[in-house]
């Protein structure tokens, strides 16, 4: 005989095993943060700006491959910098013509909608989104806590230096899920640091198969342009990320 589900939450009820103490189920479905990011999202569309989310931890070379980024003349971009102190990479990015503002955290170790709205408006009033396609964000150093927080970004870029090992995918699984693509960067240094690119292979195919992984180093213009044409490509097609944070 089939059993009906008043039947089963009744057989439920009368069990002396379970607790009778009333259970209350909150789902979150916004956070203040996720509704800024919408907001923003829906700004970069209206301003014709494709939008990317950089993240690594300190020193992975995010803002020396925006310096190389900017010797492309296809390729216009404006930035936003975050850290948790000085305008040291602003002035960096300022210094090789490309427009920047720079947000400072203080102790927090990652970017919100709301910091980056702040920033994009300083933006805008100087004019840098009429000279650009692309707002490229350089989150805050860390491999943890930028990954909780969307910024509503068409694009989520993960960063790993050679010097920090190739087993960073898997120790720090919340980051890598993020990624629309894993650049590999300081890869000229490989040999010097036993760096195998097959351990990040694989530890991605098994965390998030097909992500694009790029390698690139100061020296290699093919691969820096190879990694340029194919943001070129997802954003001719609109393409944007899945990830939810």
């Amino acid at each position: 005989m089939q059993t009906t589900t008043s039947q089963r939450t009744q057989s439920l009820h009368n069990n002396p095993n379970l607790s009778k103490k009333d259970v209350s189920v909150v789902e979150k479905i916004l956070s203040k943060n996720d509704l800024k990011a919408l907001e923003m999202k829906k700004r970069y569309e209206s301003d014709g700006l494709y939008v990317l989310n950089f993240m690594s931890s300190p020193g992975s070379g995010k803002t020396t491959l925006l310096e190389n980024l900017a010797s492309f003349e296809d390729f216009k971009f404006c930035v936003i910098e975050g850290d948790l102190q000085t305008n040291r990479d602003a002035q960096r990015l300022l210094q090789k013509g490309i427009s920047a503002q720079q947000i400072t955290t203080g102790e927090a170790c990652h970017l919100e909608a709301a910091m980056v709205e702040s920033a994009y408006d300083i933006l805008k009033e100087k004019g840098a989104f009429e000279q650009s396609d692309y707002l490229i964000i350089e989150n805050v150093g860390n491999l943890v806590c930028p990954s909780s927080y969307n910024l509503g970004a068409a694009m989520n870029i993960v960063l790993l230096s050679t010097p920090e090992g190739d087993d960073k995918v898997l120790k720090y699984p919340t980051m890598f899920l993020c990624a629309d693509a894993v650049v590999v960067s300081k890869a000229d240094l490989m040999e010097v640091f036993n760096f195998r690119l097959s351990q990040v292979q694989e530890d991605m195919s098994k965390l998030k198969p097909d992500t694009p992984i790029f390698t690139l180093s100061h020296q290699d213009l093919n691969g820096l342009r190879a990694f340029k044409d194919f943001l070129a490509d997802y954003r001719a097609r609109n393409y944007q990320s899945a990830h939810v944070f």
